[in-house]
């Protein structure tokens, strides 16, 4: 059965406060008629530290998508191998032992996919699968590893690489004034993640069962409107609602498998931001302690888009975890509205650790040439 190993998280050095960025806003929006606003929800945030791929300075400049689509790739590829590797070291693989590399972005665009450049520099086999994510933002983390789960279930000995790598700074546009841009100026962050999936082996969440879930005609609520200038972050304020509509079908799935939802021993979940935490518990009749890692990542990171549910694991992971086969929620949340849903067990043991990684993760000939 499927695992999903300790993720391995990076995030710029480049550093910003709370404080900081009201000042900012104070500076930048004088004149703005819901200034007072705007400052109310950045503070309301829970957001204490945010980490951005260029200095403050240089974030608020527009030189043109073009240069700021040419900087995303230049950094991605400068600090998504590192953290590929630690992932892989924390499932005790190489990049040969890889079968899919699922990468997951919506904050700039590469064809061919980075997935492309990682074979040629990294080392994985030419046979690896490719799996771009672009369109699903914050719930892509959750569908590259549900996607993962899926092709290890098809393929059990199989291993899979997730990596997401999201620079929302470089969305930035300084003539964007609604409200909920000010707001999302303040809330978002980046960060790059890297998880393992292994079909046989490994430490960490055995994954049972997955899901998705659409609400119905909400797909203006989350969105990108392409200009000239990039993208332009699209935000309804109905969004921090959504968990009237989504923990209904959170609950479906767990009671579909003959789980308590209201009883799992780790919820870990996408901080899109603190009334998401909030309302997901009082939905859930869960204590506000049981998302602690997801707002500790909220709080020291940011809203990190698809990031989000690996940085909170990785926290869980450090933590020591939870007892053995206890069972646990994993759940991204994104435009469309769409949730990703996981149930997984805690499986600290792993198992078929003795066997060699290239023995377990060698698939047939023919289906490596599909």
């Amino acid at each position: 059965m499927a695992t999903l190993c300790r993720p391995a998280i990076a995030v710029p050095e480049h550093v910003i406060t709370r404080e900081q960025t009201l000042e900012l806003a104070r500076e930048l929006h004088a004149d703005h008629p819901q200034l007072g606003l705007a400052l109310r929800l950045i503070s309301n945030t829970g957001v204490q530290t945010r980490h951005l791929v260029q200095p403050i300075e240089d974030t608020l400049r527009h030189p043109g998508f073009t240069t700021r689509n040419a900087l995303y790739e230049a950094e991605a590829k400068a600090r998504v191998p590192e953290a590929a590797l630690r992932a892989l070291a924390y499932a005790d693989l190489t990049p040969r032992d890889i079968d899919m590399i699922v990468y997951v972005s919506c904050t700039g665009f590469m064809m061919p996919s980075m997935t492309a450049w990682l074979i040629n520099t990294m080392g994985f086999r030419q046979e690896t699968r490719q799996l771009p994510i672009a369109q699903l933002g914050c719930a892509a983390g959750g569908a590259a590893l549900n996607r993962a789960h899926d092709f290890c279930t098809a393929y059990p000995q199989a291993n899979v690489l997730i990596l997401c790598c999201e620079f929302c700074s470089l969305c930035y546009q300084p003539t964007d004034l609604l409200v909920g841009n000010l707001l999302s100026n303040g809330l978002f962050g980046d960060a790059i993640a890297a998880a393992v999936v292994r079909g046989q082996g490994g430490r960490g969440v055995r994954l049972d069962h997955n899901g998705s879930h659409l609400v119905p005609d909400t797909e203006d609520w989350i969105s990108y409107a392409v200009r000239d200038t990039g993208f332009h972050f699209m935000l309804d304020k109905r969004v921090p609602g959504t968990m009237a509509d989504l923990a209904p079908a959170l609950r479906e799935l767990t009671e579909l498998c003959d789980w308590d939802i209201s009883g799992l021993a780790f919820y870990i979940v996408h901080a899109g931001g603190p009334r998401i935490l909030d309302d997901l518990c009082t939905h859930l009749k869960v204590p506000q302690f049981m998302v602690r890692y997801s707002r500790a990542t909220l709080t020291e990171r940011g809203n990190i888009a698809s990031a989000v549910i690996f940085d909170a694991l990785e926290r869980f992971f450090v933590d020591g975890g939870a007892g053995h086969g206890a069972q646990g929620l994993i759940a991204g949340f994104g435009p469309g509205i769409t949730a990703e849903i996981t149930l997984g067990s805690w499986n600290p043991a792993g198992g078929l650790d003795h066997v060699p990684a290239h023995r377990l993760t060698t698939l047939p000939r023919q289906s490596a040439r599909a």
